[in-house]
């Protein structure tokens, strides 16, 4: 089996720091992400520096990016991708030559308005847009779906709420969507009846998720999920990040986890785990503060003991 892991800590990591770090740091960051056989990475977002601040200058970290995959500085397999919330955003994407995007939904109504300042009604019209554009330049679209577990606001968050919205995606053009336990709620047990009543409805093919370990449950969903054939996660390093818009959603699953169980099960990532810890304490030492993963603080058991 393989997996295909993406990494968010450049964009979904770093927007909810309390100071933005330059775009020197930002870069180097990404270089660091770029030599540890990480093939997915997520570097920015192309929104208002008025109301993310931490994304601000998201089209040069894009340029940078595909300039050293030009100059051969970095593997051609290594695919870049931004966030692009709108039509604004999305026509300052397409000045970069960026080749990837992503748009961002909800499934609960008070968290797309607190979020995304819209309806999930009138996202699904912005998103109908991004895609023409998308479509236009061919550019290949990723959707992310938030919520889809819990909201911080509304609560509990119906499955057959969810499902409707996944199909409206990938019905939209998007090459896969992104499922969110955004504020880390979910377990084992509600994963697997939410796999189970998706199943038939879509390919899983184009199915990833994306957990929060808010509440140490992260792995243990990736496991569940994996018994239903998804090969697809998102992961931040260190456990960076979280959404500035759920209150006590800090902690995506961290990538050195991630990695560190995948491999456990025998499931090859191509990933160096040992490079992955080195970045998650240079980045703490750039943020002045310790992140919550579990094999970045302790590190890798000698090997006869596993």
């Amino acid at each position: 089996m393989k997996v295909k892991v993406v990494e968010v800590g450049a964009r979904d990591g770093l927007q909810n720091e309390d100071t933005p770090l330059d775009i020197k740091t930002r870069w180097q960051f990404i270089q660091k992400l770029s030599n540890t056989g990480l093939q997915h990475i997520e570097v920015g977002a192309f929104v208002s520096p008025k109301w993310v601040p931490q994304m601000a200058g998201s089209d040069k970290l894009v340029k940078k990016a595909l300039k050293a995959k030009a100059d051969h500085k970095v593997k051609d397999s290594v695919k870049y991708s931004a966030l692009v919330p709108n039509v604004r955003g999305m026509e300052d994407a397409l000045k970069t030559g960026i080749k990837e995007i992503a748009i961002f939904g909800a499934s609960s109504e008070s968290f797309s308005k607190k979020n995304i300042n819209c309806s999930i009604a009138e996202s699904f019209d912005r998103f109908e847009k991004v895609m023409k554009l998308a479509k236009k330049n061919k550019i290949r679209v990723r959707g992310y779906l938030s919520t889809a577990f819990g909201c911080p606001y509304e609560g509990k968050v119906k499955r057959q709420k969810v499902y409707p919205l996944i199909q409206k995606m990938l019905e939209l053009g998007v090459y896969e969507v992104s499922i969110g336990d955004t504020i880390g709620v979910a377990t084992p047990k509600q994963v697997n009846a939410f796999l189970e009543g998706l199943q038939g409805k879509v390919d899983f093919k184009k199915v990833a998720m994306h957990f929060h370990d808010t509440r140490g449950t992260a792995l243990a969903n990736v496991y569940a999920s994996l018994n239903y054939g998804i090969k697809t996660y998102d992961s931040s390093i260190g456990g960076l990040g979280g959404c500035p818009y759920a209150l006590g959603a800090s902690g995506n699953l961290a990538t050195e986890d991630l990695i560190y169980m995948l491999e456990g099960m025998g499931i090859k990532t191509g990933v160096d785990i040992q490079s992955l810890i080195e970045i998650k304490r240079w980045i703490e030492k750039k943020l002045d503060r310790s992140l919550p993963s579990h094999v970045g603080r302790s590190g890798l058991p000698l090997k006869d003991t596993i």
